[in-house]
């Protein structure tokens, strides 16, 4: 079987990397981890970050390659260049603007090649559909001005974010900010609680079953994973995803998110809306990958975002522990978006 892996952002907005596809044969000796010279704060969740930067490819065909209940047929070439955007089901969404399926080289890859044609995103970065203009816009000019940064290694993918933030103009923005907020988000996430997974390892940038099967212990973190790796790696928007929580977690989150937890946090709904469906420029938060959420909580609380939204996460994120992170990821990713 083969796979195919992108060097993908965590950004919000625009996810923008070179990809490769690569045979699962090579993926047994070539997981990786942060690089050793690198120092991060003890409690660290260096599984929200996953990195594997040796990771080992396989050059990428030219063969058409088809998914049930679609019409089209793109090859892993094409699917790989970034500026290119596969749309597998062009009847669910309205018609796709330059920057969003082609972008504009060298810098700006085509959002909808990584974030998908419907916004769907993956583990890897983050669901675009139905995301309020004024915030997008003020993700872009964060990402531009340097007030949103990111914890942990510094990948490839984060510097290309930003490369394509500051390349973007004010007209590339504004049409894609619109593009997205017509889309409706869609539920792509099962949460399972349990003591332990899949055995895996990092294909790059996100977890993977390993083919001889087997279990490993979850511990204290969440581990995502795509359901079918690849339908996700041919940039399919239907593709599901499982994450994995440690029992209870959702239980604990919901609390955390109602009532704030006894001063640890603040209550999500208060900004986020009822429902956690977004208020307005605050963001959807509901049906959202999870370890996107924690990464976004564990940024925070280290001051690498500075936006003007910030000062309205401080109170929320300052007293939590990574456990209380992932209880409150593992609730809000389990809601409906």
């Amino acid at each position: 079987m083969r796979i195919f892996f992108q060097a993908l952002s965590f950004s919000s907005v625009l996810l923008v990397a070179p990809v490769a596809h690569f045979d699962i044969a090579f993926a047994q000796s070539t997981v990786g981890s942060a690089p050793a010279t690198m120092t991060q704060p003890e409690a660290f969740p260096s599984w929200a970050y996953p990195w594997a930067p040796d990771f080992v490819v396989s050059p990428a065909d030219d063969v058409p390659q088809r998914l049930p209940g679609s019409a089209a047929a793109f090859s892993w070439k094409q699917a790989r260049d970034l500026f290119f955007a596969p749309d597998w089901l062009p009847e669910d969404h309205g018609p796709m603007p330059d920057v969003v399926k082609s972008g504009r080289k060298p810098d700006v890859r085509a959002c909808a090649s990584c974030h998908r044609a419907t916004g769907t995103g993956g583990p890897e970065n983050s669901s675009l559909a139905g995301l309020n203009v004024d915030y997008f816009k003020q993700q872009m000019a964060d990402f531009k001005s340097g007030a949103r940064k990111f914890s942990g290694p510094q990948r490839s993918a984060v510097l290309l974010m930003t490369a394509a933030a500051k390349a973007m103009t004010d007209a590339e923005v504004q049409t894609a900010a619109e593009y997205f907020a017509t889309l409706k988000p869609k539920r792509t996430i099962r949460i399972v609680e349990s003591d332990t997974i899949p055995k895996t390892y990092i294909a790059r940038l996100f977890f993977v079953k390993r083919p001889e099967g087997g279990t490993e212990p979850l511990g204290q973190r969440i581990v995502e994973m795509p359901d079918d790796v690849e339908q996700f790696e041919l940039r399919d928007p239907r593709s599901q995803f499982t994450a994995y929580a440690p029992p209870g977690s959702i239980a604990k989150g919901e609390v955390l998110a109602k009532t704030g937890g006894d001063g640890r946090s603040v209550q999500c709904t208060l900004c986020h809306g009822p429902d956690l469906r977004g208020n307005g420029p605050i963001p959807r938060i509901a049906g959202r990958s999870p370890t996107y959420l924690v990464r976004q909580l564990y940024d925070f609380q280290r001051g690498v975002r500075t936006g003007s939204t910030s000062a309205l996460m401080t109170p929320t994120v300052e007293k939590l522990s990574i456990e209380d992170m992932i209880s409150l990821a593992a609730y809000v990713g389990s809601l409906e978006p």
